[in-house]
């Protein structure tokens, strides 16, 4: 597989700009689950993320649980923040990388970055191939390519919706656009942000980091999570889903048309923002 991206190696480069000097240091990575009413299964998904290479800090981002999650993932080895109501997936991601650049020395590499859902369990652990890539400079973001998920009842509207218009955004056709194991360094991560909110987060970041030219990766990794039934809270969370990846594609495009305007109206100059 080869990695996308208009020009190749820009966040590499900040990475290596902003490097400390001295003796190679070993590059971390922090994992961090976004979780809410996850108490039966954040146990097994902190202490399988523990397990991964690299990784020395595991943050769970408690979105407002009404069960116990967050006392369950402190007791199986996780540092947990939480919000004291529901704020959404991308908030939770926001913050969780917010608690890490706070845990980050000055003196040391900023860790590197590693979402993963909570309801993984003991295969938490298979995420580790996302890893490697982003350590060694290959792309500067990971997405988990999962395998068929036994029960899954979507029939595909909401992924191909979403791969169209990366599609036509960037020229990149991903298999898996709504994957959110997501490995990426830190200058990534920020080029990202402000995130789309609600389900749109995953193809919101990855057109924007496209359009900036970092560079993208899937990667096959055998994970299991409780997919979505054909059920009436499978279909509203399946319609939720088109909903917010249409708002975020939209958002984008509106940009983008915005950006073309003001080069019209002064050509030759950056646009003012």
């Amino acid at each position: 597989m080869t990695p996308t991206g208009s020009e190749a190696g820009r966040s590499q480069e900040k990475a290596v700009e902003s490097r400390p000097r001295g003796p190679r240091q070993r590059q971390r990575v922090a994992v961090i689950i976004p979780a809410k009413d996850e108490s039966r299964r954040i146990a097994a998904t902190v202490r399988s993320a523990r397990a991964i290479p690299h990784v020395d800090l595991v943050l769970v981002v408690d979105d407002g649980s009404e069960d116990n999650t967050q006392h369950v993932a402190r007791e199986a080895g996780a540092v947990v923040v939480r919000h004291s109501h529901n704020r959404g997936k991308a908030a939770a991601m926001e913050t969780g990388a917010a608690v890490v650049a706070m845990r980050d020395a000055p003196d040391r590499l900023p860790r590197m970055l590693l979402f993963i859902d909570g309801d993984l369990g003991d295969t938490a652990v298979n995420t580790a191939p996302l890893v490697a890539p982003v350590l060694d400079g290959v792309t500067d973001l990971t997405i988990a390519l999962l395998p068929p998920q036994p029960g899954a009842g979507g029939r595909g509207l909401v992924v191909g919706a979403a791969r169209r218009a990366i599609v036509s955004m960037t020229g990149w056709t991903p298999t898996q656009p709504l994957s959110g194991m997501r490995c990426l360094t830190r200058a990534a991560f920020e080029a990202a942000t402000p995130l789309a909110r609600g389900w749109g987060v995953e193809v919101g970041m990855t057109i924007d980091l496209l359009r900036q030219g970092y560079r993208v990766l899937e990667v096959p990794c055998d994970l299991r999570h409780r997919p979505s039934g054909t059920d009436l809270k499978g279909q509203l969370h399946r319609a939720a889903q088109y909903r917010d990846v249409q708002i975020a594609v939209n958002a984008r495009r509106a940009r983008s048309a915005a950006s073309s305007v003001r080069r019209t109206l002064t050509p030759g100059e950056r646009p003012v923002r």
